[in-house]
């Protein structure tokens, strides 16, 4: 395992601490409003944050799955909601369409999505669908040249701020998981309707919403792969996905560790400030040592990822041991800020909301577990 730093991703990791300093923290106010960032997209395009995985000659950064999650990572430790908004955008909106798209659609798609000019989302979700990916309900009947899609999807990361949807629909219904094909679907095609826009813990200014598909018509021209093989792109693009939400939920950790490393420093009682008690100072070791350990785990997947290694049980142990330390980490912070620390006027509070749904969705932590036994017993 090569854990040295690259120079561009050094250098990356600069030019997204300083977009971080200037731009992202001073949006985070609106964004709590359920604001949709829209402009925080614009600038993360013109620095080329949107497609840094994709390669140069679709309008990409051209660079690796580290640099990728060296992004998310930095974004999310003061913006997790800004953080997903990238991961969906890039690992499972716009990686499909590089991966097993045709050149016509990479020429139509792949370049406004890796420089930010559209924003991308993955619509698998439905209502009976969950972990169960292959029990999906929603149909797409072939008539002539086109697809009739028909149905809905629950709980769409980017929904109605997209412009472009990797969707999933049953074409052979008697198939079952083996009957499942993806489609590139624009937004503003007719019949597509943005439902239900869920108001959630945390995670705020994301939008996650409901689509409404009556009669949508897709042309054969946006099959995205083969007929009957989409849920094998559903599975192909889910380390990318997991990846992007272990960076994230590191950024979680590592950035409510760092407002519960400043606090107690500054909070005093009995005279001195707290974090010279052991009772506080040894938890902030625990936590820093859950944060280092998941940092370790994440950049290992995202290493074998780049590097073109199995890494289906790397990724789910990253997965599952970030969002674990997401969770863990924000919880003891925000109980080191004592009754402060339930108020809205601190940010660990936003923090743990946060967190908690990195344990739920790109898979949940039972499904991880799943995974990595999966692995182990074969």
């Amino acid at each position: 395992m090569d854990l040295r730093v690259k120079e561009q991703d050094a250098l990356l990791k600069l030019t997204v601490q300083r977009f971080v300093d200037q731009e992202v923290r001073r949006s985070i106010p609106s964004m709590e409003e359920d604001q949709f960032p829209f402009e925080l997209i614009k600038k993360m395009g013109s620095l080329g944050l949107m497609g840094i995985p994709v390669p140069e000659k679709h309008g990409g950064a051209g660079m690796g799955m580290t640099s990728y999650i060296t992004a998310i990572h930095e974004i999310s430790k003061a913006s997790p909601s800004l953080g997903v908004i990238l991961s969906v955008h890039t690992s499972v909106g716009t990686l499909p369409i590089v991966k097993f798209g045709t050149d016509d659609q990479k020429d139509r798609y792949v370049s406004d999505l890796a420089q930010g000019n559209k924003i991308g989302a993955f619509a698998l979700t439905e209502e009976s669908s969950g972990s169960d990916a292959g029990s999906l309900k929603m149909k797409a009947v072939r008539d002539g040249d086109d697809y009739v899609l028909t149905g809905s999807k629950m709980f769409i990361t980017n929904a109605g701020a997209a412009e472009v949807y990797v969707v999933f629909a049953i074409t052979a219904p008697d198939r079952g998981s083996r009957g499942v094909t993806a489609f590139i679907v624009d937004g503003n095609t007719p019949g597509l309707t943005v439902g239900k826009k869920e108001e959630k813990m945390g995670m705020h200014g994301t939008n996650t919403s409901e689509l409404i598909f009556d009669s949508v018509r897709v042309s054969k021209e946006n099959r995205l792969g083969d007929e009957n093989k989409g849920l094998n792109i559903a599975l192909a693009n889910l380390n990318a996905g997991r990846i992007g939400i272990a960076a994230q939920a590191l950024g979680i950790a590592e950035g409510a560790l760092q407002l519960a490393i400043e606090y107690t420093k500054g909070r005093e009682q009995f005279q001195k400030p707290i974090h010279h008690f052991q009772g506080v100072s040894f938890k902030l070791a625990e936590l820093a040592a859950q944060v280092e350990a998941a940092r370790c785990l994440v950049y290992h997947a995202a290493n074998r990822y780049e590097n073109g290694f199995d890494c289906k049980k790397e990724v789910s142990i990253a997965k599952l041991l970030a969002s674990k330390a997401a969770v863990t980490v924000s919880t003891e912070a925000l109980q080191l800020f004592g009754g402060y620390g339930y108020m809205k006027e601190y940010d660990i509070e936003r923090y743990f909301r946060d967190a908690k749904v990195t344990e739920i969705y790109e898979g949940t932590s039972e499904i991880q577990r799943m995974v990595i036994a999966k692995q182990l017993l074969n």
